[in-house]
């Protein structure tokens, strides 16, 4: 088996993470898991978060849940352990779940709750980001990442 090559979002890898108790999976992103090439990771799972939970969205640094509490310290210890799982499997790049507030990059929800969008990222995609991976989202996929072998 190859030595992985991106951490994934684990929602994109078919994992039922997401804030809805739901998965969103993508057959690019199946396909790398696969052949080994990538390493699913959740960082909302990570931080002990249950599923499923109240949605959150980033607003002015702060990540805030729909029923008014500040879930930024959950989200940023979640962020550091999936930077760390990405770190140890030695990845160079990640595709992520675009929007969310800790995946997402470009553009993320606005902290409304109305689906409006704004330019920023989440926090596991900024720490990934420091750390110099290379970021794409399922709909900004790699040319042919199904292809690329592990540096």
């Amino acid at each position: 088996m190859r030595k992985p090559y991106y951490v994934v979002s684990a929602c994109l890898a078919g994992t039922a993470c997401r804030y809805d108790g739901g998965s969103n999976p993508c057959p690019e992103v199946l396909q790398l898991v696969r052949e080994g090439l990538a390493v699913p990771a959740c960082p909302e799972a990570l931080a002990g978060l249950p599923v499923p939970r109240p949605a959150c969205e980033l607003k002015n640094g702060r990540v805030l849940s729909r029923d008014g509490r500040d879930m930024t310290t959950a989200f940023l210890r979640g962020a550091q352990r999936a930077l760390k799982i990405a770190q140890q499997h030695g990845c160079t790049a990640a595709v992520l779940k675009s929007r969310s507030p800790s995946c997402g990059f470009g553009q993320i929800y606005d902290g409304s709750f109305k689906r409006r969008l704004c330019s920023g990222q989440g926090l596991w995609a900024q720490l990934l980001r420091q750390a110099g991976l290379t970021l794409y989202s399922e709909e900004s996929l790699p040319p042919r990442p199904d292809r690329i072998d592990a540096p």
